[in-house]
């Protein structure tokens, strides 16, 4: 637990791995394999493996699609959640980015037109990159976003209740505190009841921002919900109530809340840390930037300020680029666990038996930064090399993980990556103001900002 608390676990047991091997008992039942042909066994369908008591700390307002570790429960929601993020009905949902970006594009416009010496504005893209995916999905998930991307500041409305009254906090810290008090709980589940009356303020500060994590799903679903239905929009919160399961029943008001603040969670600071990472790999090394620009330009030149997602969405280096970004970036660099079912034969991976109730994870970090799998450039930033990728790569590259339990809302962190990445290649001029990102890992790795100067093409 104290390896998480300093936020670098990622790094501790890759470097592990790198001294001991393809296989680490990491914690006394969870063991961490680091080779790509369990991923299959421990993530995909049909093994029936089970996610952990890791996952218990994460739950707020009751168990949601991404923390309910029963698998009848897991195979409800995402029969009613599934459909909202088909490719064409995420379609439906780049209005609404489009709008956002507009505004994102105002702030760095305004940025550019208040130029350094050196000709160019200064920000910290991180934050606007933030303020955009919080906007964004709150925008998607409850109806209207939080108003970041107009204020130029992390705040959200909070409510404890339904019928409680309003408070305002700042929604991207709740989200990183969340993260990583969740995260640093999970490796010891059983202290959560009693973490709030440990010394380090830590523990109490990061639970106090799961309650206002939840306060603001409440709110934000309390507001719509009063104000009907509007079936004019088709959001996320709108198919969420449109959704039924297997027996034809809708969610529940608190399930509905849950499953709301799950796309809070999951496509909010995801999306934001990797249009970060991928700004700075893009930038930082030589000709990437020049050569997507050329791509971009070329495909979207009779278009306006917003490229439109038909006209990018097959953009191949592009996709190389944003590939590239979540290997080397992968959102989680942690090994996901799983726990063997309890009435099942166990399984035996590296000549070597796991009995049931074993944890198994793959280290995500370290099956992205393999040099076996990806050859000895695997620390190099190189889109190229998903020109003629092997299959043993193919494998190995899981940033959204894999199987069942997979992240339901690719089609859309796909989109606005593409759309975002396009917004500002077409439109600014780059460089980096630091030489280096620092990152810290909760649940998330994450970039701890990221200075540029930024001025018109």
């Amino acid at each position: 637990m104290s390896t998480c608390r300093r936020g670098k676990r990622f790094e501790i047991v890759d470097q592990v791995h790198r001294r001991l091997g393809p296989v680490v008992r990491i914690a006394p039942n969870h063991v961490s394999i680091a080779d790509a042909d369990a991923i299959n066994v421990i993530y995909g369908h049909g093994n029936g493996f089970l996610k952990s008591d890791f996952y218990d700390p994460f739950v707020s307002i009751r168990r949601g699609l991404f923390n309910t570790r029963s698998r009848a429960e897991h195979s409800r929601k995402r029969k009613i959640v599934s459909h909202t993020f088909a490719p064409k009905s995420v379609l439906e949902f780049e209005p609404y980015i489009h709008q956002n970006l507009e505004l994102f594009v105002k702030q760095w416009d305004r940025a550019s037109s208040n130029p350094e010496a050196d000709g160019a504005g200064r920000l910290d893209c991180l934050s606007w990159f933030n303020y955009l995916a919080f906007d964004v999905i709150a925008d998607l998930a409850f109806g209207k976003p939080f108003g970041m991307l107009a204020s130029g500041a992390d705040m959200a409305e909070v409510k404890a209740s339904p019928t409680s009254p309003a408070i305002y906090a700042p929604a991207v810290e709740i989200m990183n505190r969340r993260g990583e008090v969740s995260a640093t709980l999970g490796c010891m589940p059983w202290i959560k009841p009693y973490a709030k009356w440990l010394p380090d303020p830590f523990f109490s500060q990061g639970l106090q921002a799961v309650e206002n994590l939840a306060g603001i799903a409440i709110a934000r679903v309390s507001e719509r919900l009063e104000r009907g239905e509007n079936t004019t929009r088709k959001d996320l919160l709108a198919r969420l109530m449109q959704g039924r399961d297997e027996k034809g029943e809708p969610l529940g008001r608190d399930e509905l809340t849950a499953e709301a603040l799950t796309q809070l969670i999951a496509g909010s600071d995801t999306t934001s840390n990797s249009s970060c990472a991928l700004l700075y790999h893009v930038v930082k090394t030589p000709g990437v930037l020049q050569k997507l620009q050329k791509e971009i330009d070329e495909a979207t030149s009779d278009e306006g300020v917003i490229p439109s997602y038909e006209s990018v969405k097959h953009l191949p280096y592009l996709g190389m680029c944003i590939n590239e970004t979540l290997r080397h970036h992968s959102p989680s660099g942690i090994g996901l666990p799983r726990e063997i079912p309890a009435k099942s034969k166990g399984v035996t991976l590296h000549g070597r038996y796991f009995g049931p109730g074993t944890v198994l994870s793959v280290p995500t970090y370290t099956v992205h930064h393999s040099a076996e799998i990806w050859g000895p450039d695997v620390e190099e930033f190189k889109p190229e090399r998903w020109e003629s990728i092997t299959e043993k790569q193919k494998i190995a590259f899981i940033p959204f993980s894999h199987g069942p339990r997979s992240c339901v809302g690719r089609n859309l962190a796909e989109m606005q990556m593409r759309l975002i990445a396009a917004t500002w290649v077409k439109r600014y001029n780059i460089f980096l103001r630091q030489e280096k990102m620092e990152t810290r890992e909760g649940f998330l790795r994450k970039p701890l900002g990221v200075e540029i100067g930024v001025s018109r093409r």
